[in-house]
Parts: structure tokens; sequence; C-alpha cells
């Protein structure tokens, strides 16, 4: 049986498209539109399985109740994590979301917001990259509400939420070296956001800071996106230098890739050679000896951003905008 259309809807109901409209779009209470007859339309609704097309809703209502999230990859756990917790967070005060992952490509970034654009997205949650400042300047000239989370563009003034990386790996270090460890290696990207120069430079300032000798060797930067194998093959080098004794794993893909090598290598995780990971994994606790890491407030996070996005887009006005920083902690296990 074919769906009703919003005007048989209406012939069946013996209302007005329009008073048909405002049921569908929650404006009926507004319209002072009775419960009588709000009841009517809604049971021939469900009854005929109408679906308002979204996209024609959004031309006449101004809104597609729709929040474009612009992330670096799906598949990492913690973009995964945080991705189905802005979900469900923004499900719950009505909004849907759709996503999409950049890879850290900037010609992808600028093709997903120009994608976003064309669905009427209401506003955006971008986990941006270097190049894309341009394409998110235009957005925020349009009045178009712009959270950015995990990385930021400092140039840009616009909302951030994100945690303060230095200071989570500077702890992390700190804690090798209270433990004893004299020769700290550092496994991270090579990819120029500022989450992982934070992540460098809280190292290498706890290793100064310390007084113990900085060992560029020691700084293993692996390019973003090249095959595990080869990942695993410069871990497995840098884990050969016997004096390594503790390593810091800048993204938790790394840390899954060194704990491979460890298995590898037969190398046992002790008193003799100490790791910590980022962002947390189920893998970490599941690996024997547990693994210990810098946990982010991805629960936090997503409740601030989804926050931040209401309000602006609640606002009559532009509201001014809020950097907001959310410690990371420091988890040590066994």
């Amino acid at each position: 049986m074919k769906a009703l259309s919003i005007k048989d809807i209406a012939l069946k109901a013996n209302v007005s498209i329009t008073t048909v409209s405002f049921i569908i779009n929650g404006k009926a209470k507004e319209k002072s539109i009775s419960d009588a007859v709000i009841k009517k339309v809604q049971k021939i609704i469900i009854d005929s399985g109408y679906k308002p097309n979204q996209i024609a809703r959004s031309l006449r209502t101004g809104n597609s109740n729709i929040i474009g999230l612009i992330i670096e990859d799906i598949s990492n756990s913690f973009f995964s994590r945080i991705a189905r917790l802005i979900e469900d967070k923004a499900y719950k005060k009505g909004y849907k979301i759709i996503y999409s992952s950049t890879e850290n490509n900037v010609e992808k970034a600028q093709e997903l917001i120009n994608l976003f654009k064309s669905r009427k997205v209401d506003a955006y949650i971008i986990s941006p990259i270097k190049g894309i400042e341009e394409d998110i300047q235009i957005l925020m000239n349009e009045n178009k509400p712009v959270i950015l989370f995990d990385r930021n563009l400092p140039q840009l003034n616009t909302n951030y939420v994100g945690a303060n990386h230095f200071v989570a790996s500077y702890q992390a270090v700190q804690s090798f070296i209270k433990n004893g460890k004299q020769n700290i290696a550092l496994v991270t990207t090579d990819i120029d956001v500022q989450q992982i120069i934070e992540r460098y430079d809280g190292y290498k300032k706890a290793i100064v800071d310390y007084a113990l000798p900085y060992q560029e060797s020691l700084v293993l930067k692996i390019p973003f996106n090249q095959a595990e194998a080869s990942t695993i093959k410069q871990i497995k080098t840098l884990f050969k230098n016997k004096e390594v004794d503790a390593v810091l794993f800048a993204t938790n893909y790394l840390a899954i890739s060194g704990l491979k090598v460890l298995k590898e290598l037969d190398k046992k995780i002790d008193e003799n050679f100490s790791v910590i990971g980022y962002d947390d994994h189920e893998a970490f606790e599941l690996h024997t000896p547990s693994i210990s890491t810098i946990q982010q407030p991805l629960e936090e996070i997503a409740e601030t951003i989804i926050r931040l996005i209401l309000a602006q887009l609640a606002a009559k006005t532009k509201i001014p905008d809020q950097q907001i920083i959310i410690p990371a902690k420091l988890i040590i296990r066994n």
C-alpha cells in the first residue's frame, strides 16, 4: 500500500495541510491546535506509515535536526567511542548525527563539509586538520554553530573542547622517572596536529626537567596511515635497543602494534620495562599484565560538546566562543 502524502493526511483528518504540517514539525501547541486534533492526525500518520522528507522539511522549517560530525578515523576506538556518545546524547535532545572520516586528508575533509552543507545540517562537530581553516571560517560566517574537538586550530575563533595533552604526557613520563626509568622512548605519529605535538612536547619537557639526556634516537615518529607491518618493523628495531626501559605510546593503535612486537620478541612488561598507552582500549585491560594508560574523559567531552552545540542552536544572536580543556587522567595498572 502506498504511504499517504501530507495532503492525503489532511483530507483524511478533515483539517488543513498547514495544521498537519504544524503537528509534524512539533509546533502544534505553539499554534494552539487542540489535543483531539493532534491525536487524530498522529494516528493517521502512524497508520499510514507516513515519513516526512527530511530535506523538504528542512526547507520549510529552516532546521534539519541533523548535526554533522567529522572525525579522523571511525575505526579508531577513541573516535568510535566518542562518536557513539555524541550520537546518543544528541538523539536524546531530538537531533540525529551523520558522520564520516577525513583520514587526515584535506581534500576529503573539504568534500565532507560541502556534503554536509548540501544536507542542510544545523551544526558541525569537527576534529580538524590543518588546511581547512578557510572552510570552517565560511561556516562560521554563515552563522552555523561549529565545535572543534580533540585538536584545535588556534587561528580560528571558535568553540573548542579537548584534553590537556601536554600535561597528560608530562605526567606519564614523570611516573616512569619516579619509578627509576632512565631511557624512556616515545612512539608517536608524524601528523602535524596540535594534540600529537602537545604529547611530544610534554614528553620532552619532562625528560629535560628531570635532567635526563634527551635522545632523538628514542623518539620514533611513525608515518600516519602506513601499513601495520611497517610500523611493527620500526617498533621492533626500537625495542631491540637494550637500554630502553620504558615507552610512552602517543596513540592507542600504536600501543596495540607495540604489544604485538613485545609478544613477537617475547619481551616482558615488568620492573625492568614499562609501558603507558594513550586513550584507553579494552586490549590494555585484557593484556597480562594490564597496560597503564592516559584516559581522556570521553563522557565529559561528549556532554560538553552537545551542551555547547545546543546553546549555539538555541541562541538568537551569536554567543561568545568557549575554549574548554578537560584534564586527561593517568591510569596506572598493576
